[in-house]
């Protein structure tokens, strides 16, 4: 062997020791997660974190749910899990060790053992482990429902009514026991203008509600609305007298919303009933007045010497607006409708002024 080639053996031998050398100081990890059922957890991340050198490296699991990376530096590591949405921590393992080897290190996830040997550990029974993470479970429900009302909220605010409407059939979707989801779906569908669909879920939101909530109200008022919309009048005077009855500030609201769609409707003597009702709930509310004021205009004849003849009512009607309006935005018309009875206009301080002539 000449000196030459002896050099050449000498160098190789001293790269496959460099090679084996440098390939005994990195390892490897590798394993399978499933969740509490045994379903293998898909797209989820494992993040390792090295706690000598502080070094994070993320791995996604694959169809099969395994997570696998090479090249890691032996030492002690934290596992932690989170799940594919980013935010929800699946599980945590601390101080794992990853040692060298041929094989590398296998640290398979098995929440349902994961979760049963720490409650175990720390004196739990089974039992008591189910009643947790159902807990668990129902607060992280709450939390996403609660996220969707507030949603709907805003964009019921913002006057996106259909957008508010999808993200609240989404949330009933997800949950059909408690009544403030009907009842936000209600309004959405009630501000959108789908009254079949706003009846009916103002009373589901009906069904699911306890006696004692404060929101009954609100539920018939809307209910009520809904019913008057479809020309359902005495149903809907009915939810009105049942607002009044669980929740009365909400009732003049009720019957005045009342009125003015049976107005609108061409209904003036039920219109007027409903706002006697409406005032008789809510004396200072002067709209309801000048409504049914203008509704008995209507009804007003003329003498045989020309003259209009107002209809009973009419006057105490415009001159109870004027005493609790005096500057409303109806003052001006109210005044006016007055100067065209020939009635005097009365003060809130027990004076007359003659708007007209007689």
């Amino acid at each position: 062997m000449t000196k030459r080639i002896a050099l050449f053996l000498l160098s190789a031998m001293l790269m496959v020791f460099t090679v084996s050398a440098a390939a005994q100081t990195t390892t490897s990890v590798k394993g399978v997660c499933k969740d509490e059922q045994g379903k293998l957890l898909v797209g989820i991340t494992v993040e390792l974190q090295n706690l000598e050198t502080g070094r994070k490296i993320s791995l996604k699991t694959n169809a099969h749910g395994e997570y696998y990376a090479m090249g890691l530096v032996p030492g002690t590591y934290n596992f932690i899990l989170t799940a594919a949405d980013g935010k929800t921590n699946l599980w945590t393992l601390n101080k794992a060790p990853l040692k060298l080897g041929e094989d590398g290190n296998t640290y398979d996830f098995d929440l349902a053992k994961e979760k049963a040997e720490a409650a175990k550990a720390a004196g739990v029974s089974p039992e008591q482990q189910k009643a947790i993470e159902k807990a668990k479970k129902d607060n992280e429900k709450i939390k996403g429902l609660n996220a969707l009302l507030n949603q709907a909220a805003q964009q019921k605010k913002d006057g996106k009514f259909d957008d508010a409407v999808a993200t609240m059939e989404q949330a009933v979707a997800q949950d059909q026991t408690h009544d403030i989801i009907f009842g936000s779906l209600a309004d959405a569908y009630l501000s959108a203008k789908k009254y079949p669909e706003a009846e009916t879920a103002y009373t589901k939101a009906l069904e699911l509600a306890p006696a004692t909530s404060k929101a009954l109200g609100n539920y018939h008022s809307g209910l009520a609305l809904a019913l008057a919309r479809q020309g359902k009048t005495e149903l809907s005077m009915t939810e009105c007298d049942k607002a009044a009855q669980v929740d009365p500030p909400q009732a003049g609201q009720c019957y005045f919303n009342q009125g003015a769609i049976l107005t609108n409707q061409g209904k003036v003597d039920d219109a007027n009933q409903a706002f006697d009702k409406a005032i008789v709930a809510d004396p200072t509310r002067a709209e309801a007045y000048f409504q049914k004021g203008v509704n008995l205009m209507g009804k007003a004849t003329l003498s045989k010497d020309g003259k209009m003849l107002p209809a009973p009512g009419t006057v105490e009607a415009f001159n109870k607006y004027l005493e609790i309006a005096p500057d409303g935005k109806n003052a001006p018309v109210a005044k006016d409708m007055l100067a065209s009875l020939g009635a005097a206009v009365q003060t809130s301080f027990g004076t007359q002024k003659k708007s007209g002539k007689k």
